[in-house]
């Protein structure tokens, strides 16, 4: 199966929804059943809606859960329910400090053995697992102790590039937050790849890595910041504002070094509107 097409084979063609329990009120008092009852209620919209699940990381059940056991017993309950396989998420606390100690284990390996345990269990309900932990060799040992036919997504932004690529051993698919910036060059480094040319991926791949490490530098849960900036810039919204002021959650300094390392990728579509748009910021900024 060719490497770039994988994912949208596993998912049928069709769109795969994040199943969670944001809906929650964290300052409420919460119990294992809330958090059940939460994921079973977006599992059963997103199926009915004719989507995949990708179950996601929950707020709720990190505050709450006082053990593995814990885990292990709101997500076998939901898995022993879902229609269909769907993908597991495992999104770190550098994405979201109130996921810290996830799976019930502030240590990696010990969350990742458990979470390999959790997916051995239910193997014929989980198609694959996200995990976005930027640790490039847990992830690697994370793939390698799957069991048979359970895929690894990556959501490593800093690593992608040899993730992908893989070794004698396997590989990781591509789910990725920083596609949504550099999708013309990825396209081309996956297609390089189908076709057994991974020269070609690599000089297509690598030179976007230094951008994405860029946009997901630590807090690294600014990163949607440079992920908007570089879609206003390449005019895809007329508007640099996000929800909460988080325009300004990136220094002016981290904005220019973004535009500086687009345009070298060559994913600035239009350079001029680009520095027209960019001398707007630092106007405003009083820079200009």
């Amino acid at each position: 199966v060719e490497r770039s097409a994988r994912a949208a084979l596993v998912l049928g063609g069709r769109i795969a929804s994040g199943a969670g329990t944001d809906h929650l009120d964290l300052n409420a008092s919460l119990t294992l059943e809330d958090v059940a009852l939460g994921y079973e209620m977006q599992c059963a919209a997103i199926e009915d809606a004719g989507s995949r699940i990708i179950l996601m990381a929950s707020r709720a059940l990190a505050k709450i859960a006082r053990s593995a056991d814990d885990y292990a017993a709101v997500y076998s309950r939901i898995l022993r329910q879902v229609k269909e396989p769907v993908i597991l998420h495992w999104l770190g606390p550098m994405f979201d400090p109130a996921l810290e100690g996830y799976w019930g284990s502030a240590n990696p390996r010990t969350a990742m053995e458990r979470c390999v345990g959790l997916i051995a269990q239910h193997r014929e309900k989980i198609d694959g697992v996200k995990i976005s932990l930027l640790d490039a060799e847990l992830e690697i040992e994370m793939r390698r102790a799957l069991p048979a036919g359970v895929r690894m997504y990556t959501g490593d932004d800093f690593n992608y590039d040899r993730l992908i690529l893989g070794d004698e051993r396997g590989h990781s698919d591509a789910l990725l937050g920083i596609f949504d910036a550099i999708a013309p060059a990825a396209a081309l480094a996956l297609a390089a790849l189908d076709r057994g040319d991974g020269m070609g991926y690599r000089a297509l791949m690598d030179p976007t890595v230094p951008l994405s490490r860029h946009i997901f530098q630590k807090p690294t849960f600014y990163y949607k910041t440079g992920l908007v900036f570089l879609a206003y810039l390449n005019g895809f919204q007329e508007h640099f504002r996000m929800v909460g002021g988080q325009e300004s959650a990136r220094s002016v300094p981290h904005l220019c070094e973004l535009f500086r390392l687009a345009d070298a990728v060559g994913l600035l579509r239009d350079p001029e509107m680009a520095a027209r748009r960019m001398r707007l910021v630092l106007g405003l900024a009083g820079a200009a």
